[in-house]
């Protein structure tokens, strides 16, 4: 009893003293890897994908994608500075590319290396519902979302470790009973909301972003609308998905550009693209 007690105790401490504060939030956050490690092993991952993959230059679409990142990390440099986060993007590198793929997607990885799929361009429609997506992935790299999934990969890997050594004077079929159970519960009910949390929070953060960038946020419930229509309705319950649905994401962004344009005020943004 006594051994199970200090690791209880050592586990709480790690988890004490590996937190660090979302500056948009205020919350604490996991950070069980440091950027110092992630963000150079993003930056290799980065350019093997780019060596991989065609990346389109010297297109309008291109341009278009550089120009609104730009604009997106300069609003997130004014936010950051005016909240008291000075040199918070220093160890950032932006980058923006345009890969031909007719995937629908966009992703921005720690440390601000973004990607763009031609698929999902004729669904942005326009530049302002390209700075939406922008937004919204930028966001996932400013809180470290990156850094938040690998350290909650850990703490369940060493959960389910701690669950078998519990259980290894049961039965083989308890075992298996117990085991099913825990991989279950902790993706239904730990994995699949955090993720979803992040995905949430991306796109309110990412709607202030937009907003103190100049684009309209009103038009990134559009932008999910056309998401909408893309699917054909085909998407998983939302309980059993990494992200919110659709018409969740729509209700909320709805809600919230009231006061992302409110945001943007503080700025001396008034107008919006």
């Amino acid at each position: 009893m006594k051994y199970k007690n200090i690791i209880v105790l050592v586990f709480g401490i790690v988890l004490f003293v590996s937190c660090k504060t979302n500056p948009f939030t205020g919350k604490k956050t996991l950070a069980l890897v440091s950027n110092s490690q992630i963000l150079p092993m993003a930056f290799q991952q980065y350019n093997q994908f780019l060596s991989e993959n065609k990346v389109v230059k010297g297109t309008s679409e291109a341009e278009m994608i550089t120009r609104v990142g730009q604009k997106i990390a300069k609003a997130s440099e004014r936010w950051l500075n005016a909240n008291g986060y000075q040199g918070y993007l220093d160890d950032y590198r932006w980058e923006y590319n345009l890969v031909k793929d007719e995937t629908v997607n966009a992703w921005c990885m720690p440390g601000g290396k973004i990607v763009f799929y031609t698929g999902i361009m004729p669904i942005a429609k326009n530049e302002t519902g390209v700075a939406a997506i922008m937004g919204h992935e930028v966001a996932h790299a400013l809180a470290n979302h990156g850094q938040q999934r690998m350290s909650a990969a850990q703490l369940q890997q060493v959960a389910g470790v701690a669950t078998s050594v519990a259980v290894q004077n049961k039965s083989e079929e308890t075992q298996q009973i117990i085991g099913t159970a825990f991989g279950l519960g902790s993706q239904l009910g730990v994995m699949l909301p955090f993720s979803r949390s992040h995905e949430t929070e991306a796109d309110r953060i990412g709607l202030q972003l937009m907003a103190i960038a100049g684009y309209n946020p009103d038009e990134a419930a559009n932008l999910w609308r056309r998401m909408k229509a893309n699917s054909g309705g085909q998407a998983p319950p939302e309980f059993l998905s990494t992200h919110p649905s659709s018409d969740t994401r729509i209700a909320n962004l709805t809600a919230w550009a009231s006061a992302a344009r409110a945001e943007a005020k503080k700025f001396g943004v008034t107008t919006f693209k």
